[in-house]
């Protein structure tokens, strides 16, 4: 790492990101929120696993066949892009539901949310470049030890992501369940 001044400023842009609303959130408060803490805190698990990822895909040399092989970034993009379009045709097919219509999501098994969990994770675009584009420009070559600086740096990120996403999952369950409570309070 280039210095303290440095660390700060990718403590700030990681916090920043962190809490930022994407697909990996939404799944996790989606699952809080029909199924409970516990499912919620394991979809959270499975997110985790695209985390790691791509921490440990940029850190030993993703950035590099990214570089050399510019068509991966594409391919990428493109089987995170297809995923959010399959989604969206869910959504919009004949018969389909509106993302913002209140229904109920079936129960899922424990394995299954992980599954899910880790598939929406990994074919994120947003969180692919983040970790190909961010970590490198906190690196500090000339130190050395670029992997575990890569390391560090990742653990830092996806700690901050596990936090925000973690206290998404409790605080939206805990909400879901006061309103099945009393349903009263869904109707002021």
């Amino acid at each position: 790492m280039h210095g303290s001044g440095s660390l700060y400023e990718f403590l700030i842009v990681g916090g920043m990101l962190a809490v930022t609303p994407g697909p990996n959130m939404i799944y996790v408060m989606s699952r809080s929120i029909a199924q409970g803490r516990a499912a919620g805190l394991i979809s959270l698990a499975g997110v985790m696993v695209g985390y790691f990822f791509y921490m440990f895909g940029a850190a030993f040399g993703i950035t590099a066949l990214f570089l050399n092989a510019p068509y991966a970034a594409s391919a990428l993009a493109a089987l995170g892009a297809g995923y959010l379009l399959y989604l969206a045709w869910q959504a919009v097919k004949p018969g389909g539901r509106s993302p913002f219509e209140i229904r109920e999501l079936p129960g899922e098994p424990p394995l299954r949310l992980l599954a899910m969990g880790a598939t929406t994770s990994v074919l994120n675009p947003k969180l692919a470049m983040l970790f190909i584009s961010l970590l490198p420009q906190f690196i500090d070559y000339q130190q050395g030890h670029v992997l575990g600086q890569s390391l560090l740096l990742g653990s830092i990120l996806i700690s901050a992501f596990a936090c925000a996403n973690g206290l998404v999952a409790i605080c939206s369950s805990s909400i879901a369940a006061c309103l099945r409570r009393r349903p009263a309070l869904m109707l002021a």
